[in-house]
């Protein structure tokens, strides 16, 4: 259906692609794999029209393709799920799913089809919200199956995905994959793009690795395996996937939560957290992990419930309260909530603790310096705005700012979304590291992987409630799901 020979795009100072050879074809899921920085979604924007090529050349169906303009690749029938979410906060749900052919009658928008049509869709796509949602009412979880289904409704011949599952957790997964095959049954092309590679593994028929801006492997799935995509993305081997955990002893309860309840969940949630203790959040979207989390930071409103830092009881009415008493939030949108894009990096280090009632560039930029050091970040120096970093060193960022404001206790929400497997080690020994000298860390993931590999027990909820506490010596993925989701089973009912 389509292929791309040599294709090269520049931006100032950086080669995003160096002469990258891709085919694709019709009725097969073809995996696009490397680490952040490696090229892919600068490929996608080539392929979808947003990014014109500065050399090389594309063929859609033998014919020269050369879009202007996203409209034109949308002409061309290729839908992108982008890894960046771009859906319009204050419409509805429908709105958004339908927002370039809204159904209309006698010159007017349908309404009524319009609900009965995005209700469909998202009952496809597995999405329990009404098709009335504002969008800005919706979890990034939820926000990332919306955009799922608004490519899907498009009817496309070539559907690109970049990091579809990265909020998602095994079961929106599972519905996802299930549409995918659908989809290539009925001769739909299909780029998959993901960090996971054991999606990769499971889902595509042939795989492409870029490193370095250029296409290194190319190749059907059969007799693939992690290993040998790990090696051709990194150019080296990675001996294990997650850090070895430190030697360390649980200390004095730092953090407890008492009959915390939050907007929209039953509750109420009553946990502790120890010194030097990585404590996991697992289940299902929607579940109310992330509420929970928002709501002790102060970013929302707790309807009741405690909060105790150091055995002594705390008010936290605002994220300055939280703050101020040493507790920090890396969100699970890093681009719109963590970080001011525009910015550069130090600036954005120190923007939850400015030091002194005049703002001095020159400790600023020491700042930064220092913890860009610690944290192995890689970038130009410290005055390269955060915008044009990658995924994994963008998180990198996000650290240094809750490092620089001194926080005891540290929530990270999804810490390594939408991160390549090398850059997601360094998060994780950074983690690690922090519990090793003493911090509380509250892990949030869909990656249930991610929490084994890492926590020293998690507590899963279920529909808005704690469901169990599995100790890292019972840890059992098996057991994690069934409580995870046994708040929406049936007495006797399996998941």
């Amino acid at each position: 259906m389509m292929r791309v020979t040599g294709l090269v795009k520049r931006f100032p100072g950086v080669v995003a692609l160096d002469g990258v050879d891709l085919d694709i074809r019709a009725g097969e899921i073809h995996a696009l794999v490397g680490e952040n920085g490696a090229g892919k979604s600068t490929l996608v924007k080539a392929l979808a029209g947003i990014h014109p090529p500065d050399g090389g050349s594309m063929t859609l169906d033998g014919r020269p393709y050369k879009p202007g303009s996203a409209a034109d690749g949308l002409a061309a029938g290729i839908s992108v799920v982008h890894q960046e979410l771009a859906l319009l906060p204050y419409l509805t749900v429908a709105e958004n799913l339908f927002l370039r052919a809204l159904p209309r009658k006698a010159g007017v928008v349908d309404r009524r089809r319009l609900r009965t049509d995005a209700a469909a869709l998202l009952a496809e796509i597995g999405l329990d919200v009404a098709p009335d949602t504002p969008v800005e009412r919706l979890g990034i979880a939820q926000m990332q199956l919306v955009e799922i289904a608004k490519a899907i409704s498009t009817e496309a011949r070539l559907l690109i995905m970049d990091e579809p599952t990265a909020t998602l957790t095994s079961r929106e997964s599972g519905r996802l994959f299930g549409i995918l095959r659908g989809l290539r049954e009925r001769g739909v092309a299909i780029v998959y793009i993901s960090h996971h590679l054991q999606e990769v593994l499971e889902l595509a028929d042939r795989v492409t690795v870029l490193r370095n801006g250029r296409s290194v492997v190319s190749r059907p799935m059969a007799g693939v395996t992690a290993p040998d995509l790990v090696r051709a993305m990194v150019g080296r081997d990675l001996a294990q996937e997650y850090p070895p955990l430190p030697e360390r002893a649980a200390g004095e309860e730092m953090l407890k939560v008492t009959g915390l309840r939050v907007s929209g969940f039953d509750g109420p949630l009553s946990f502790s957290v120890r010194a030097g203790e990585v404590v996991g959040f697992a289940g299902l979207v929607g579940a109310g992990r992330t509420e929970a989390m928002r709501a002790i930071f102060g970013a929302d409103t707790a309807l009741a419930g405690t909060i105790e830092l150091h055995g002594r009881k705390v008010r936290v009415r605002h994220p300055k309260d939280a703050v101020r008493h040493g507790i920090s939030l890396l969100t699970e949108d890093r681009k719109s909530q963590g970080l001011v894009l525009d910015l550069p990096i130090s600036a954005n280090v120190t923007l939850a603790k400015l030091r002194g009632a005049l703002l001095s560039f020159k400790r600023e930029r020491a700042l930064a310096q220092q913890y860009g050091s610690r944290l192995h970040l890689r970038s130009a120096g410290v005055s390269q705005h955060v915008r044009t970093l990658s995924g994994g060193n963008q998180q990198k960022v996000v650290l240094a700012k809750w490092l620089n404001a001194g926080s005891d206790v540290l929530i990270v929400d999804e810490p390594t979304r939408g991160i390549d497997v090398g850059a997601k080690y360094e998060i994780h020994e950074l983690l690690l590291g922090l519990a090793a000298e003493g911090k509380a860390l509250l892990v949030v993931s869909s990656d249930l992987p991610e929490l084994m590999g890492i926590c020293d027990r998690i507590l899963v909820f279920s529909r808005g409630k704690i469901a169990g506490e599995v100790a890292r010596a019972d840890f059992d993925a098996e057991h994690i799901l069934t409580l995870a989701y046994s708040g929406y089973l049936k007495n006797g009912e399996k998941p």
